[in-house]
């Protein structure tokens, strides 16, 4: 079995408005596709991202996807994962693989998730 197959699990936070639109809109492209990712919100499951070998915090700061053998992918490579699992945003999967466009594409989303954090508190 290859990474593009099987049962994902996606680590979002549920308490996030911005999130959870982003999983709408992932589940209306994904189609019948979308039926292998299941969507773990993380509020309040420390104990749980612990086991699973995920700082908290972390969770909160980076995406994080687990694949059906177990490992889990973060943040650039978590986007990338599931992204390839869609028809239509395979295309934007290998584009933000890019060397050049990976770390910008990086930079740029913990920017945003920093603000995001900042205006909850």
């Amino acid at each position: 079995m290859n990474r593009s197959s099987g049962k994902l699990i996606v680590f979002y936070d549920g308490s996030c408005p911005v999130c959870i639109r982003d999983r709408r809109w992932y589940e209306k492209l994904a189609g019948r596709t979308g039926e292998s990712v299941e969507w773990l919100d993380i509020t309040g499951r420390d104990e749980e991202l612990l086991q699973q070998g995920i700082h908290p915090d972390k969770a909160l700061r980076e995406l994080h996807v687990k694949d059906a053998q177990g490992q889990v992918h973060r943040e650039i490579d978590a986007y990338i994962l599931l992204m390839s699992r869609v028809t239509s945003l395979k295309p934007l999967a290998w584009l933000i693989a890019l060397p050049v466009v990976r770390p910008i594409l990086a930079w740029l989303y913990h920017r945003w998730v920093a603000q995001r954090l900042l205006s909850r508190v």
